[in-house]
Order: C-alpha cells, then sequence, then structure tokens
C-alpha cells in the first residue's frame, strides 16, 4: 500500500471528523459530523435512518477512542497521529470495517437515497459531501469518477463501496479514493 496515499487520505477523514477544527477529534466532533449530515437531509436523529447513523458515529467513536488514544491520559482527544495508527490497525490492517465502520457508511449511503430508489444522484451527493467539507469544485469531479457506468447515478451500495475504498484500499486507482474529490 503507497503509504503516503494512506496518510494522505486519513489526513483528509479527519479533517472532515475535527468539525470545530481545534486539531483533536472528541466525540461531540464525530457526533457533530452525524448531525450536519442529518440536517442537510432533513432528518430527525429519531428517525429509523437517523438513529442508525447516530448509532452508526457513536460505534465509530468507541472504536476509535478505545484504541487510539494512544498518550494514555484520558483526554478523551484523539490526535492526527493517534488517528492514523488507529484507523490502520482497525479498519486497514484490522478486520473491524465491516463491524464498525461499515453500518455508518451504509447508514449514510441510505440517507443519501432520499426516495428509496437504491439511486444516489448528483443533488444528493452534493448534499452528503457539503456535510463533509468537501469544497463544491470537488463534488462534480468525485461523482463523475464514482459514476464508472455514467449512468448518473450512484448505487447505494456502490457509495458504500466507495467509503470502504477510500478508507483502506491499498491501490492507488481505486475508484474510491476519489470519494471526497480529488487526492
Amino acid at each position: 500500500m503507497s503509504t503516503e496515499l494512506l496518510k494522505h487520505k486519513l489526513d483528509r477523514a479527519f479533517a472532515h471528523m475535527d468539525v470545530n477544527g481545534d486539531g483533536k477529534i472528541e466525540r461531540d466532533d464525530l457526533l457533530g459530523l452525524g448531525a450536519r449530515i442529518l440536517v442537510g437531509f432533513g432528518e430527525s436523529p429519531t428517525s429509523p435512518t437517523g438513529s442508525r447513523l447516530v448509532h452508526g458515529f457513536e460505534s465509530i467513536w468507541q472504536t476509535l477512542s478505545a484504541e487510539i488514544d494512544a498518550d494514555g491520559d484520558g483526554d478523551g482527544a484523539i490526535s492526527p497521529e493517534e488517528f492514523r495508527a488507529g484507523m490502520t490497525s482497525a479498519f486497514v490492517q484490522g478486520d473491524r470495517f465491516e463491524a464498525v465502520f461499515g453500518p455508518a457508511a451504509e447508514a449514510i449511503a441510505e440517507l443519501c437515497d432520499a426516495d428509496g430508489d437504491g439511486a444516489v444522484g448528483p443533488a444528493e451527493f452534493r448534499v452528503m459531501l457539503t456535510a463533509f467539507g468537501t469544497p463544491h469544485d470537488d463534488v462534480d469531479v468525485a461523482f463523475e469518477r464514482l459514476d464508472r457506468d455514467h449512468d448518473g447515478s450512484l448505487s447505494v451500495g456502490e457509495l458504500v463501496e466507495a467509503a470502504r475504498q477510500y478508507y483502506t484500499s491499498a491501490d492507488p486507482n481505486a475508484a474510491g479514493n476519489w470519494l471526497f474529490g480529488p487526492l
């Protein structure tokens, strides 16, 4: 795996999750990201889909905080270095993507499929990426790269697979590397 590619992707993921921009991830940051996604789609956190998303983000936080706060100071904060090491250990080299990260990715993808037709269109994709802080100019490029069959939509499954590739792929040519725009 390209160590630099993985580092770059995880650094970008860290920035997405560090909602308040203070250089560390805390539980409120991760839940804040979930809240931005829910607000973008006008979804209540208590609806079935909203509840799955909140639970998914809480599970990610529990896994990250248990494994990553390596400095042992119990501050409940994860530094960029701790994040890279823990994400690599748990989700790249480890087997926890399906059990921990997968449900959150599925909840986000299902939320993006607002009409329940199994397809995520460009407008729905834009709402999601805006919540993650992706620059607007990068959204259309990302969508085009992920829409491999050029049918103008992404299936929920394709979106979940793009997330899996983004966070775990060893392939520098994986389509999922474009999930949040050009690297």
